[in-house]
């Protein structure tokens, strides 16, 4: 198994925490997606749309976090990322779809860099847009949280939903989001870091971690 990979990509912290917490065992590609590396031929021909994470498996290449987290949830079926009942289910794949398909893509490194190169947005302007987005999207995780949490986002175990939400947070936190309006968040994350699947996915942890 051999994954494609860049130590500070939300979208491949995700897929590594989920094959740390199945206990899979995987080559890691780094990718430099501040170099650009993402962008080069050889890398466009495993990828054309130039991101990460792309999981290579068994003969099998797969693109897109949220897919890839269904497929080792479906492949490898245990220990299991999903609740057992399919409202649980439902529940723990909205949350996850809701941090990575509206809260990420707005501030991804793309984003932002387009932000500063094409439209010519300051820093301080980059940052307000990161932060009001990241505020918006992470009230709501909070609220829907209320309603499915226990230990984790949904019940007492790790599920896809906790798996989203790590890497959101740890984001976050990097470009100095106010995080105390989000008290199950902060929990939960702290949970989360302390199983050794999570802990090892971090992105400082990783081979190709900048000093």
């Amino acid at each position: 198994m051999r994954l494609y990979d860049y130590w500070r990509s939300s979208a491949a912290y995700r897929v590594r925490i989920a094959l740390n917490y199945k206990g899979l065992t995987y080559e890691q590609v780094p990718v430099d997606l501040r170099g650009g590396a993402q962008r080069a031929p050889d890398f466009l021909a495993i990828n054309p749309l130039g991101l990460v994470p792309v999981l290579e498996d068994d003969g099998v290449r797969l693109t897109q976090s949220l897919p890839i987290l269904n497929y080792l949830e479906e492949r490898y079926p245990e220990p299991a990322l999903l609740p057992k009942d399919a409202p649980g289910r439902a529940t723990s794949r909205a949350i996850g779809v809701a941090i990575a398909c509206e809260i990420h893509p707005l501030n991804n490194l793309r984003v932002l860099q387009y932000l500063e190169r094409e439209l010519g947005l300051s820093e301080a302007q980059r940052l307000a847009w990161y932060h009001h987005w990241v505020a918006e999207g992470l009230g709501a995780i909070e609220t829907m949280l209320a309603r499915s949490a226990g230990a984790f986002c949904v019940g007492d175990a790790p599920s896809l939903a906790d798996v989203c939400l790590v890497p959101q947070v740890y984001n976050a936190r990097r470009y100095q989001c106010d995080l105390a309006p989000y008290p199950t968040i902060r929990r939960i994350d702290e949970r989360c870091r302390e199983i050794e699947g999570f802990a090892k996915a971090a992105p400082e942890r990783q081979p190709d971690a900048l000093a």
